[in-house]
């Protein structure tokens, strides 16, 4: 069994991306069932040491090609690098974050190589598949566990035949967990110009401009969250006054979004930011599958609908039943009241 493989993306600051480590993370839980090694492939500039924030994450063996040409991201280089690596290393697994980078390099290493590569992963459990009709049975495979059809369903992806299974996975699905804080694997540095052409850069990168991030929704510690419900932008201003009032970041659903009650930075869900806050308050959200995705894993849900039998209620720890309109400020009045 051949090792799992994570291409891990290397920020402005040089350090490895969040949903990189997230992905290391559940990489060695993969290789660990697999009995396997869980290997890195970080491309980049002066990234020498980049050994010790990864290693305690539990990786074997990182692979480094470290160059000035390979910062910033550029797509040939950075492909052409990965796909001569893993036709030599031939890896079981490769993991990718659902980045844009991670969105622009995966699809050109599958096509490549020629295997399967699934999008946007929620969950990845290894098992086994039984065709009936071919009568083969597959053990030890990639489960690539997705929504599928709008979130109506759950699909789980094999790649039976082709190695290696790729996916992407989003920022925030997999949990960022330390295996070993004095793990110590093995560093192979790439002699970069045997895995590029002169071609490779022939796009050259003449100005960049980096808008930093105005809302960090992911950290934050209480969300309050608002969905169509909601029922106008005005009403959006209950959210952000009663967020204000108790040190939360606003959030909104894809529906809240498309409405124009809230910017897409502040979208949680399948196609948002996924988040575990410690306090979580839904204000009129129905709690369709897509959203949920993005936040079920918060310690205390607290919604308040009209409905009394919206989808969220169920996964909710407390349910207040009314209007946000009324409930929110009532809310607001206590809290001061009680907070001085």
């Amino acid at each position: 069994m051949n090792s799992v493989f994570v291409y891990c993306e290397i920020t402005e600051e040089g350090r490895v991306a969040d949903v990189s480590l997230e992905l290391l993370s559940k990489g060695r839980k993969l290789a660990d069932e697999l009995n396997t090694k869980l290997e890195a492939i970080a491309i980049g500039c002066d990234i020498k040491e980049i050994g010790d924030e990864i290693f305690p994450y539990g990786v074997d063996h990182i692979h480094i090609a470290d160059d000035k040409k390979l910062f910033p991201y550029s797509t040939l280089p950075h492909a052409s690098i990965v796909i001569k690596l893993f036709k030599e290393q031939k890896p079981e697994i490769a993991l990718f974050g659902a980045t844009s980078v991670g969105r622009d390099l995966a699809p050109r290493i599958a096509s490549a190589l020629r295997c399967g590569l699934t999008a946007d992963c929620t969950s990845l459990e290894i098992g086994s598949h039984e065709d009936a009709k071919a009568g083969k049975t597959y053990s030890q495979l990639l489960y690539q566990i997705r929504p599928a059809f709008g979130g109506n369903i759950i699909a789980t992806i094999i790649n039976p035949e082709t190695r290696p299974q790729m996916a992407t996975v989003r920022e925030g699905v997999m949990k960022k967990e330390i295996a070993d804080i004095t793990y110590k694997g093995e560093i192979s540095k790439l002699d970069v110009s045997k895995y590029v052409k002169d071609e490779d850069f022939i796009v050259e990168v003449v100005e960049r401009h980096i808008e930093a991030q105005k809302v960090n929704i992911k950290g934050a510690q209480i969300i309050v969250s608002g969905g169509y419900g909601v029922g106008c932008k005005e009403n959006f201003k209950l959210l952000y006054d009663f967020a204000e009032a108790i040190g939360a970041e606003v959030g909104a659903t894809r529906a809240a979004v498309d409405a124009g009650f809230a910017p897409h930075e502040r979208q949680i869900g399948q196609t948002g930011v996924t988040v575990r806050p410690k306090l979580y308050i839904a204000c009129g959200i129905s709690g369709a599958v897509q959203h949920r995705a993005g936040m079920d894993e918060s310690s205390k849900i607290i919604s308040i609908n009209s409905d009394p039998n919206a989808p969220l209620n169920v996964i909710a720890d407390y349910v207040i039943v009314g209007d946000i309109a009324d409930v929110l400020p009532k809310m607001l009045t206590y809290y001061r009241k009680n907070s001085k």
